[in-house]
This record gives C-alpha cells, structure tokens and sequence, in this order.
C-alpha cells in the first residue's frame, strides 16, 4: 500500500508535491554559497520563436558553451510540454533540462488529477513558479531562462511567453528570442517577420534568425553543413506539437546557406 501522502487529496500541482515530500530533488533547491558558478557548467545559447496564422514555431541552436569552450555541438534545446505546447532553453544547460522534465510532469499530473488540460495562460503561470524556484542558483550564475510557445486553443492561436530569472511572465507578441545571441536574432526576425507568413516560410525565417545569431554570437552555432547538424525547430498547431524533421529543416538550411553565398548578410528588408 502506498503511503498517506501519495493517496491524500491535495494540490493538483506535482512540483508543490515534490517539494513537500523530496524537497532535494526541485531543481534549484539545492543552491548552495555564494560565488559565480556559471563557468562550471555547459550553457545553451539562443532559442527564437515565431507565430504564424494557426500556430507558432519555435528553433534553437544547438550548441553548449562552457566559458570559452564549447561543449557539446548537438546539444537539444527545443521539448514538447504537452501536445499543445513546446518549450526552449537557455541558460544553465543541465537544471533547464531538470526544470523542462519537471513542467512536463506537473502538466501531465494536472491533466490526471483534474481530467483537462490547463489553458495557455495555467501553463504559463505554472512554468514562473518553476522558474522562480531557481532563484537561489541563478543569483550564483546558473540560470534557466525558457521561452514557452504553444496552440491557444481558446483563441485558435499561437502564443509565445519570455521570462526573466525571478520567474517574471511576459507575453510576446509576433516573435521573440532569449539567449546570448538573441538580441542578434530579434534585431534579423524585425526585418523578415510577416504576420502572413506561412508554416515554412517562419520556420525558414527562423532558421535566417539563428544564422544571423551565429554570426555575430561566439556562443551560438549555425547550421552545420559538414557534421548536418541543424537546428531543433518544433510547429505546435490545431493538430498539436510537431517536431520538423532533419531532412526538411537541412533542406530548408542548405537554401539559406546558399543564398549567403550570395549574399553574406542575409536577405534585404524594403526600406518602405
């Protein structure tokens, strides 16, 4: 039989379980004194997001730095929440991983304990407290700052959330980055953003973010056309989250490695 806790009626969230029964294992509670940890641990770099009519996408990089070293050139930033949502990492690479799993279960715990899924909005504000939990380490420079995306389907929409390491919620709208080349990716999705762009052509300008990223962001890799590494780049629409293949995104990035060829800085914005 199972013990008194595991069967009594309580909250529907499994992190506020967790941490009244192994309060060890919340990521971030084991914080300990203070000094700048940052460079002991790898750290994932840039994740975009952009929506599209009838969902959102979402890419990240795929490289891990450690310091001035980089640590792993495959690395994988972008995970399905549930099956209406994704979320990517930036920051500490190993407790953004531990906060990704632990979301992941606290939304599937919900929907078992309550029978439905929480709103776009309940899976937001359940990811801050995650996040806010954190704060100990992110004040000794182990980070985890994610960028959440998924299908309203209230609003049969896409909608994109940032945050900020005090576990802060903010809605974007269109499009938004997080990470060390994100102010790089931001300032290149400005000028190729449509709101009518379709599925492929936001990823495609995605992947045109990342790439500008890399150029200009030691800690971000690009498309790696001689090892075919690329990036991560999930589409949550009405029929759910679906992650792009690496056959269409290598197509998709073999265009716009070729046009760069062209032209090294990308394709041209009208001036009006």
């Amino acid at each position: 039989m199972l013990p008194e806790p595991f069967t009594a009626a309580g909250s529907s969230s499994f992190a506020d379980f967790l941490a009244q029964q192994a309060p060890d294992l919340v990521p971030g509670a084991r914080a300990r004194a203070a000094g700048d940890l940052s460079d002991i641990a790898p750290h994932g770099t840039t994740i975009v997001a952009a929506t599209f009519p009838g969902g959102v996408v979402m890419a990240g990089d795929r490289r891990a730095t450690m310091g001035n070293v980089i640590a792993q050139r495959d690395i994988e930033k972008v995970f399905p929440a549930d099956e209406y949502s994704c979320i990517g990492i930036a920051g500490s690479a190993g407790l953004a991983v531990e906060v990704v799993r632990l979301f992941q279960v606290e939304l599937e715990h919900y929907e078992k304990l309550e029978g439905t899924v929480l709103s776009a909005d309940g899976k937001a504000n359940r990811l801050a407290a995650l996040i806010r939990n954190n704060l100990g380490l992110a004040m000794q420079g182990l980070a985890v700052v994610p960028l959440f995306a998924g299908f309203d389907q209230a609003t049969r929409e896409g909608r994109i959330f940032s945050y900020d390491v005090t576990g802060g919620r903010y809605e974007e709208h269109a499009f938004h980055a997080v990470g060390s080349g994100s102010i790089f990716a931001r300032g290149a999705l400005k000028k190729l953003y449509r709101d009518d762009l379709n599925e492929t052509e936001t990823i495609t300008a995605t992947i045109q973010a990342l790439y500008d990223a890399a150029d200009d962001d030691s800690a971000t890799g690009g498309p790696d056309l001689t090892r075919r590494i690329f990036p991560v780049v999930a589409v949550v629409t009405a029929d759910g989250y679906r992650r792009a293949s690496d056959a269409e995104v290598g197509a998709i990035a073999d265009d716009v490695i070729g046009a760069r060829l062209v032209r090294p800085d990308g394709p041209a914005a009208p001036l009006t």
